[in-house]
């Protein structure tokens, strides 16, 4: 459902009559009770602008209020408009958890209910008239579509629903039958009223797209009418609809009197006290009202299990990061009375414990098409882009991703601004994100448990997006970083994602940008400051200044660029690189003095020509397992005390002058299973070394 006013519901009652039975008594008194009362009061008669059309309105009113109140007079099935407003109604009723009051005014509920006295002899003209319609066949085909389908406007079909529709509301809850004492009576409604406005006291955001898929799911789940005791997770990234559907939801179900909606579960507790401060207000919803006195967690739980024992509740914890936040609020899944429903948003999938059995609705973003409706209600108050605007609007819905609050964000801050805004505006957003929402994505972060998740967030961020998970794994593993578990954490955090289909690493690019903007943070004015670099800075910082050490692990070119500082570096490490060759043309790198391409599956032959690396001390190639010889010039290296070749399978000779490197302390040839001819025995004899590892 997509609701365009500038709130999902624009009155809280609308009230359904037959004018002639009661205007002019009843319905006045119970009007002017209402309005009085501060309730926002559909009425036909004055609340519809002349000129309007009727047909349109009146349902348009009825799904735009949140409550019906339906007076049952005498000759109220007597009137076409009353069964159409009423067939609306119970629609609503069936669909979205819509609150229906039936008045029963002069009239028995069993009249009702068994279309008895004035309500039976209305139908049977209905039918009378009909008669020749259609055959006994077509009639036949309609009663049974009736209770399933109510979108044909024959004439039959809609007096076929009207009757089933009637029949329901005769045998609906929260009835009531005129007493002798109007006026009590009255004030017994407005009461009525008054709870089911209250317990739906929530702001919701206007422009409710692309929820209706999410709510139908959960909704289906919520009134199946069994006694099992539920628990659903509503799971995604921050700004991607958790809360607006859990509100539209708690608005829309309107079933269970004993309701709780616990907001901002994470952000109150974070506050002293606060968990005592949530405990109270729970009790309170389920107490409907009364006071208890808590004084520790403790004793919260105590009293909250009492509570929830004995009653059927619908409880909605909004926004819980902790398990001890679920602890001190719903404690074991046995309190629940049979037949309670929880319903819980987070951002971490795996927040419940391992031996509930709960349900996880995963929330996924906008597609394209809801994307730009969206956007286009709060850039431009309709439901598309206004001329001249349209190339614009799609770099924004490409940007956001189906990201909602992304889109009600940046359409709200482009309203009614010229097109050289947009462009500037635009411009801007590609190099500078929006502040707003990564900081509500920061969240998802901030709650990381330790500075390891942290730095493997950001590392991923920064170097490992569309990376295959496993290569990831094992590249992050080398660098001491536990990255099987800490990629499961993210994953639960929904700061990532494996694609199925490839196992690669997938993150929101609003998400990837917030890690980024992190390490930005570190110094925005000196790069070079920053723990980490990507792109053009870390070029621009190579050409600045002397590295002693550069760690590029996944470097993802086949070969190195010509205008790579490399003769400013002291140290290489591009180990899992997907270089085929080390060719650095006729640079001389007197600075250089440690290289370390291990796994780097791709190269072949002709690495360096290492007279223009005369100061190198240490080269490990291990595990280059498609490596087949190591460059002759090798023996000008005086310096090289460190020479790795292990696992080098394809390895079949080394070159004539290893037998000149006076400095080598150890030579590692372990896994070079080709190398067993003579001539590289006599290079290795020659060689004195002090430490050879076969």
């Amino acid at each position: 459902m997509a609701t365009t006013s500038g709130s999902p519901f624009a009155y809280h009652v609308f009230l359904s009559l037959r004018g002639e039975d009661t205007r002019k008594a009843f319905t006045d008194h119970l009007f002017t009770a209402l309005v009085q009362a501060g309730f926002q009061t559909f009425r036909d008669n004055d609340s519809i602008e002349r000129g309007k059309c009727l047909n349109l309105e009146l349902p348009r009113a009825i799904k735009q209020s949140r409550t019906s109140i339906v007076v049952l007079s005498e000759n109220y099935a007597s009137s076409a408009w009353c069964l159409h407003e009423l067939v609306t109604i119970l629609e609503c009723y069936k669909t979205h958890g819509h609150a229906v009051l039936p008045v029963f005014y002069d009239v028995e509920p069993s009249e009702v209910r068994k279309q008895m006295r004035s309500f039976g002899e209305a139908f049977f003209r209905y039918e009378n008239e009909v008669e020749a319609e259609g055959d006994h066949e077509r009639r036949m085909e309609l009663a049974k579509r009736a209770e399933g389908n109510t979108s044909s406007s024959c004439r039959f079909e809609r007096h076929v629903y009207s009757r089933f529709y009637t029949i329901q509301a005769g045998s609906l809850s929260n009835s009531y039958k005129p007493a002798q004492h109007k006026s009590k009576f009255i004030q017994k409604i407005v009461k009525v009223v008054g709870d089911k406005v209250k317990r739906t006291a929530l702001n919701v955001a206007p422009h409710l797209i692309g929820i209706d898929l999410h709510a139908r799911n959960i909704n289906s789940w919520l009134q199946d009418g069994s006694n099992d005791v539920e628990i659903v997770a509503i799971c995604g990234i921050g700004g991607i609809g958790k809360t607006t559907i859990a509100k539209y939801l708690y608005i829309q179900i309107q079933l269970r009197k004993i309701r709780s909606f616990i907001a901002s579960v994470r952000e109150v507790s974070e506050e002293p006290d606060g968990l005592i401060w949530l405990q109270r207000q729970l009790l309170s919803d389920i107490l409907k009202g009364k006071k208890e006195n808590i004084f520790n967690v403790d004793q919260g739980i105590v009293k909250i299990k009492e509570a929830l024992c004995y009653r059927k509740v619908l409880v909605v914890l909004d926004d819980v990061d902790q398990v001890d936040q679920l602890d001190a609020m719903l404690g074991m899944r046995d309190w629940l009375y049979p037949g309670s429903k929880v319903i819980i948003t987070t951002r971490q999938k795996q927040l419940l414990k391992a031996s509930e059995v709960y349900k996880v609705h995963q929330v996924i973003g906008l597609d394209e098409i809801e994307s730009f409706e969206l956007f286009s209600w709060y850039a431009f108050g309709q439901d598309h882009p206004i001329e001249g605007y349209m190339g614009y609007t799609r770099r924004v819905v490409y940007y956001c991703n189906g990201l909602p609050l992304a889109l009600q964000v940046l359409g709200s801050s482009l309203s009614r601004k010229s097109i050289d805004v947009w462009e500037s505006a635009l411009e801007k957003l590609e190099a500078i994100p929006e502040g707003q929402i990564l900081r509500k994505l920061k969240i998802s972060y901030d709650s990381l448990q330790n500075d390891h998740d942290k730095n493997l967030f950001l590392d991923i961020a920064c170097f490992f997006v569309g990376k295959d998970k496993d290569w990831t794994s094992t590249t992050l593993d080398g660098c001491g970083f536990f990255a099987k578990i800490g990629i499961h954490n993210l994953i639960d955090r929904c700061l990532l994602r494996v694609n199925q289909y490839d196992n690669k690493l997938m993150m929101h690019h609003i998400i990837q940008e917030m890690g980024r903007e992190i390490v930005r943070g570190e110094s925005t004015k000196e790069p070079g400051k920053r723990s980490r670099l990507w792109h053009k800075e870390a070029f621009n910082v190579l050409r600045e200044k002397t590295l002693r050490w550069l760690c590029w692990q996944g470097f993802p070119s086949r070969k190195i660029p010509t205008d790579f500082p490399l003769q400013i570096l002291v140290a290489l490490d591009m180990r899992y690189s997907s270089l085929k060759t080390f060719w650095i043309g006729t640079k001389l790198l007197r600075l250089f003095k440690m290289l370390d391409l291990s796994h780097s599956h791709g190269l072949v032959s002709d690495i360096l020509v290492f007279y223009l690396v005369p100061n190198l001390e240490r080269l490990v190639l291990k595990h280059c397992v498609n490596l087949i010889e190591v460059h002759e010039s090798i023996g000008v290296l005086q310096r090289l005390n460190l020479l790795n070749l292990k696992g080098c399978q394809k390895l079949r000779k080394l070159p004539t002058s290893i037998h000149q490197l006076k400095s080598v302390q150890k030579l590692i040839l372990s896994g070079c299973s080709k190398l067993c001819d003579e001539s590289n025995a006599y290079y290795l004899d020659n060689m004195k070394l002090p430490n050879l590892m076969q």
